[in-house]
């Protein structure tokens, strides 16, 4: 199951696991489609793969299946490169 963290490692922008607008890599680092589609061209600054769109969790099943309630920020923002 998936992650699902609760916000941009860039930004900080809160990103509801029963919202679109979130953005991944196969490692799970999330960010928000402003961040993931504009200063980091669509590639993680962690380990280089692709971002693509986080499935949205349904709202009814974020009570049994809980998103992460654990915040990954970048003290120095996200780096390209």
């Amino acid at each position: 199951m998936l992650d699902m963290r609760p916000g941009c490692e860039c930004c900080d922008v809160d990103l509801p696991a029963d919202a679109p607008g979130a953005f991944i890599c196969s490692f799970e680092c999330t960010f928000c489609e402003s961040c993931a589609g504009g200063r980091l061209g669509g590639i993680c600054p962690n380990c280089g793969g692709g971002l693509v769109a986080r499935p949205v969790r349904p709202t009814a099943l974020l009570g049994r299946h809980p998103a992460s309630t654990r915040r990954v920020v970048k003290a120095e923002g996200c780096q390209v490169g």
